[in-house]
Parts: C-alpha cells; sequence; structure tokens
C-alpha cells in the first residue's frame, strides 16, 4: 500500500479535481483543510508548497525517485497523478495530447470564466457597498455558455471530453461544468454536454471525491470577513 497523499484542499471546483482523481485512481490519500474564507491559504506553512497562496496542493511522500514532492497548480497535479501512476492520460501518444487540450482548455477557460461568472453574478451584488456590473455579468455569462458549447459540439463525437475514454480532462471539467445553473446557463440546448454531466455524477468515485468537505463549505457571499480575504488582499 503506497503511502497517502497529502491533499491541502477546500470544497472548490479545483479542490474537488483532486479527490475525485484520487478516488478514480484509488490512491490513498489525506485531507488538510484549507479554510480560504479565514485565510488558510496564507499560512507560511501552507505557502511553503502553494506559493501561489491558492490551493488545492499535495505532497506525495513518495515522489519521483522515492522522495517526497510538494505539487501546485491543480492541472499540474492532475498530470503528475496520471504519469505516476499512468492512467486516465490516453492509451496512445495522440490521445494524450487530446488530453491535455482538453484539460488547459479547462485550466485556461472553462476555470477563469466559470470563476469570474461565480464572482459578478453572485458575490459582487452581495459585497458592501454592493457592485451590480451588467456589462461584467453578461461578458462571463456569454463566455461561459460559448465554452460550454464548444465542449458540447465535442461530446456529440467523443464520449468523454477529450476521446472515448474517461481521462484527468474530465476530472477537471466536471466539477466546474456542474455550476451551470449557478453560471446562469442553460442544458436545453447542449444534450450532449447534459448526458455526459449526468454520467459522471452517476460514477461513485465522482460522488465521493466531489462530497469531500461539504460540511464545511461556506457561502463567501453572506460572509463579510470571507469576502475582503478572498477578493481584497
Amino acid at each position: 500500500m503506497p503511502a497517502p497523499i497529502e491533499v491541502h484542499y477546500w470544497p472548490t471546483p479545483n479542490g474537488k479535481k483532486i479527490t475525485i482523481a484520487l478516488e478514480e485512481i484509488g490512491l490513498p490519500y489525506t485531507v488538510h483543510l484549507v479554510n480560504i474564507g479565514a485565510g488558510d491559504q496564507f499560512k507560511p506553512e501552507f505557502l511553503a508548497i502553494a506559493p501561489n497562496n491558492r490551493m488545492p496542493a499535495i505532497v506525495d511522500p513518495e515522489g519521483p525517485d522515492g522522495a517526497p514532492i510538494a505539487i501546485f497548480e491543480s492541472g499540474a497535479i492532475l498530470q503528475y497523478l496520471a504519469r505516476k501512476t499512468g492512467t486516465f492520460c490516453g492509451p496512445t501518444e495522440r490521445d494524450r495530447i487530446a488530453v491535455d487540450q482538453w484539460l488547459m482548455w479547462q485550466m485556461g477557460g472553462v476555470g477563469p470564466m466559470a470563476g469570474q461568472a461565480h464572482h459578478f453574478l453572485h458575490y459582487a451584488p452581495a459585497m458592501d457597498p454592493p457592485h451590480e456590473l451588467p456589462y461584467a455579468k453578461d461578458r462571463y455569462r456569454r463566455e461561459v455558455g460559448r465554452l460550454y458549447g464548444v465542449l458540447d459540439r465535442q461530446l456529440a463525437k467523443t464520449r468523454y471530453a477529450a476521446g472515448d475514454f474517461l481521462s484527468i480532462a474530465d476530472f477537471a471539467i466536471w466539477p466546474w461544468a456542474t455550476g451551470w445553473e449557478r453560471q446562469e446557463q442553460t442544458l436545453d440546448d447542449k444534450p450532449h454536454f447534459k448526458r455526459w454531466l449526468e454520467e459522471l455524477a452517476a460514477r461513485p468515485a465522482f460522488v465521493k471525491g466531489a462530497a469531500v468537505g461539504a460540511d464545511v463549505a461556506s457561502n463567501a457571499a453572506n460572509d463579510r470577513k470571507a469576502q475582503e480575504i478572498l477578493f481584497k488582499r
């Protein structure tokens, strides 16, 4: 049995990517909660492994050559776990290229755009004073819709994001995509996207990985202190 991987985590879409991956891969792990609303991401011990003060991060006691390694950035963590185990990265080199493409698509597109949609649709209007910015709301709502349209067209051709095989690209996209209602999107014109969401939601590893930390999740829209830490520091 390999030594458990330490996961520094809070129940956000980026955090859930990693717990879902570890559940699917079957690697043991322990969770170290990083309460981002309380400022835990700025503590020196966390910055020592995640200098960008963002979670998730992992520490693998059995890294390359058997030596411990700390890794930050969710996409890099997913790639590391796939390489470490030789799983969920595609069976051929062409498949691996496709996985990398869709993983980078999530990292550079869906994550940032959906994150901004969440901010301007929900958090900014709840701040003191409220920030109601119609242009920002429309901008990010439209861009998220465009991206989900791209994915829907891909899923018309393939079962999963990068092909007919489950991969780390799916682990990365799904936790963000499940927030489609909060992002003020519709599935009416995205049947393949809807099918993919539902199929992954039925996988036990996705259910278990996504549920980690559900009992400590908080809503920054109602927490002034968290807003100061998350949005003004």
